[in-house]
């Protein structure tokens, strides 16, 4: 991983190399205004130093006000260029693909904003030609202004094309890469559970049984009693964790699934956990809008509810409410919980259902993990919207019938 992280940054600087040597060149060779050493060849000089500097320590900075600045020196170099050497009429070219500049950092929103910023300053670019050179400096536009209009929002509607394209493949394949490290981690979690879950149940059923034994000895005293209540309270603890391993670890049966109406399970899990948002003085609304049936086993299905849901109540503050919405989307139902708790970081997203990553103090991530194994058995989608402190929107989609 190392070697290829070396060698992708090597190739970077080889072509940032490459670019900056060819924009050297067209400082020196044959440039007709390098003589009069004005202030457009200063400019250019600027431009070309600048955006050098700013290729060069961007593998160090990759933020997004960096790539900002280098997609706004880029159009102006590209812009200066045109301007300052009007008899080279390639550099109406460059124009044309400033866009492209975004697309190498994969970044949507500032491909969007390069695209607009670049078609508003062409249209008045077109405008100076027009009305004010009027093919003195720029005959080549100036003769077929409509033709050169038409190529260049040509050129933009390809390069959106392109983008859009690359976009949607490379969404998918962040989809497919968190979807192998699901199984990957359910693989690596069920192993570790069938190897080790048995020989550490079967001790502790063991001693749970001579502390029940224990405590209702008459010979022990009321404290001693209640110290053994508390040791099998944390048996059962750890009996409930090992029996989560074993969820995820055992082979899957053949479960019947149902067409189940989302309402009724809905407000069956929502009177089961009512009383247990109470307890937190929070609230838990439904409101679902349409008539939303989906193919799933019921045991399962309430499962990831009441996950999804007691875990909201968790983030929750005193008083607060949980919603619970439903609706149809197009060949979907989708489900939402949204909460106004704590909200989670991208980090912590990303490494939700990581066994033994959990949020909460005694949390075993187990939880999450066995959620998204449910919502991936029955070709669903879960997705998470949120931020530090402005809450969760959790939304879980699975097929309609």
């Amino acid at each position: 991983m190392v070697l290829i992280k070396s060698l992708k940054r090597n190739i970077y600087y080889i072509t940032v190399l490459f670019v900056i040597a060819v924009m050297t060149l067209g400082l020196f060779m044959n440039n007709p205004r390098m003589g009069e050493f004005g202030v457009g060849y200063i400019s250019h000089i600027l431009l070309v130093f600048i955006l050098a500097v700013c290729l060069l320590l961007y593998p160090k900075n990759r933020t997004y006000v960096f790539r900002v600045m280098i997609t706004i020196v880029a159009a102006s170099y590209f812009y200066t260029i045109f301007f300052l050497y009007p008899a080279t009429w390639s550099s109406f070219i460059f124009l044309c693909f400033i866009p492209a500049i975004p697309i190498l950092f994969f970044d949507s929103k500032l491909f969007y904003f390069s695209l607009i910023l670049n078609s508003v300053s062409i249209i008045l670019v077109f405008c100076y030609i027009v009305i004010f050179d009027q093919g003195h400096q720029y005959p080549y536009i100036e003769q077929d202004v409509i033709g050169n209009v038409i190529n260049f929002f040509g050129s933009q509607a390809i390069i959106y094309f392109i983008f859009h394209l690359t976009n949607g493949r490379i969404k998918k394949q962040k989809v497919y890469y968190e979807q192998i490290q699901q199984s990957g981690r359910l693989k690596v979690t069920g192993q570790l559970a069938a190897a080790v879950a048995h020989e550490i149940r079967n001790p502790l059923t063991v001693v749970r049984g001579f502390m029940q034994l224990f405590e209702q000895d008459s010979s022990f005293s009321a404290e001693r009693k209640g110290q053994i209540a508390l040791v099998i309270d944390e048996l059962d603890a750890a009996e409930e964790v090992i029996s989560q391993f074993l969820s995820v670890a055992k082979p899957e049966k053949a479960v019947k699934a149902e067409i189940e109406d989302v309402k009724l399970v809905l407000q069956s899990v929502k009177e089961l956990l009512q009383s247990y948002g109470l307890l937190h003085d929070n609230w838990i609304e439904l409101n679902v809008i349409d008539d939303c049936k989906i193919i799933i086993n019921t045991i399962e299905f309430k499962q990831l509810l009441i996950n999804i849901i007691k875990n909201a109540i968790e983030a929750s503050k005193t008083g607060d409410v949980v919603l619970i919405s439903v609706k149809r989307e197009k060949d979907n139902v989708v489900i939402k919980v949204i909460d106004q708790g704590i909200g989670m970081s991208e980090a912590e997203v990303e490494s939700l259902g990581t066994p033994f990553y959990s949020l909460k103090s005694k949390g075993t991530g187990l939880g999450m993990m066995i959620c998204f194994n449910i919502v991936e058995k029955y070709k669903g989608a879960i997705s998470f919207e949120t931020s530090k402190g402005h809450g969760t929107t959790v939304s879980i989609s699975f097929p309609s019938i």
